[in-house]
C-alpha cells in the first residue's frame, strides 16, 4: 500500500520505519519541511513530501501530530482526496503537558471525534495506547502465544478492517474497540493506555474504562 504520514515525531518516525519495513511505500512530511527528514528517509526508503503532497500519496494517511496542533494544519487538506483514503488518527490530548485547552474535548467529546470534525474527513483511531520504542521492537508473527494487541476503533466496518490488517502486518493483533464514539476508551488515563497487554488483556481493559477524566488529564 501507499501511505502518507503527517507527522514524523516519535510515533510518526516510528510508524514510518514499521511500514516501510513490511514493505510499504511510506511518504512522510512534517511541519518543517522535507529537507529536514533526510535522515529518516535515508534509514526507511520512505520519501519527504509536503503535508499537502502526504494526503494524496495513496491508500492511507497517517495523522500523528501533536492535538494542539490539528487547527494549524491547511482547512483544505482533505478536500479533493478520495473518499476511498483512510485517515488514521494517532493523537492524544495532553492539556497540561502540551495541547493546553481543548474545550470540547474537555466537555466530554472524544479525542478521535474532535479530530475528525477538525479534519472534516471520517477517522480511525489506533496507534495511540503504546509508547514508540515499543511499536518499534515488540511486533511478533501472527499466533505467537505472548503477542502484544492494540485497540482501534472507527465507523466504517471496511476502513477498519483495512487499518486491522495494516497493524497485523507490523506484529500486533488488532482489537475492535467499537465506533468512533467509544474511542475515549483507549484515550490517555484509561487502563488500556500505556500498556503492552494481549488481545484478551486489551478487550478486558476496554471494558473497565470509565468516561470519567482522571485530573492530570484535564486542563481543569
Amino acid at each position: 500500500m501507499r501511505i502518507g504520514m503527517i507527522g514524523a515525531g516519535h510515533i510518526g518516525g516510528t510508524l514510518t520505519r514499521r511500514f516501510a519495513a513490511v514493505g510499504h511505500d511510506v511518504f512522510v512530511a512534517n511541519s518543517r519541511g522535507p529537507e529536514t527528514l533526510a535522515e529518516l528517509t535515508a534509514a526507511t526508503g520512505a520519501r519527504a513530501v509536503t503535508v499537502e503532497e502526504a494526503v494524496h500519496c495513496g491508500d492511507i494517511v497517517v495523522v500523528t501530530i501533536p492535538e494542539g496542533n490539528i487547527p494549524q494544519l491547511p482547512p483544505e487538506l482533505f478536500e479533493d482526496v478520495s473518499r476511498s483514503v483512510a485517515v488514521i488518527d494517532t493523537g492524544n490530548y495532553y492539556p497540561r503537558q502540551r495541547d493546553g485547552r481543548i474545550d470540547e474535548i474537555e466537555k466530554g467529546m472524544p479525542e478521535s471525534c474532535w479530530v475528525e470534525m477538525k479534519l472534516g474527513r471520517p477517522v480511525i483511531k489506533a496507534f495511540n495506547n503504546m509508547v514508540a520504542q515499543h511499536l518499534l521492537k515488540r511486533g511478533k508473527p501472527a499466533g505467537s502465544p505472548d503477542r502484544n494487541a492494540l485497540p482501534i476503533a472507527g465507523d466504517d466496518a471496511a476502513t477498519k478492517a483495512l487499518v486491522m490488517r495494516l497493524i497485523d502486518q507490523i506484529g500486533f493483533d488488532p482489537v475492535d474497540a467499537g465506533d468512533l464514539d467509544e474511542s475515549w476508551r483507549q484515550q490517555p488515563g484509561t487502563p488500556v493506555y500505556l500498556t503492552d497487554f494481549d488481545a484478551q488483556g486489551v478487550r478486558a481493559a476496554l471494558s473497565e474504562a470509565s468516561k470519567e477524566r482522571a485530573p492530570e488529564w484535564s486542563a481543569s
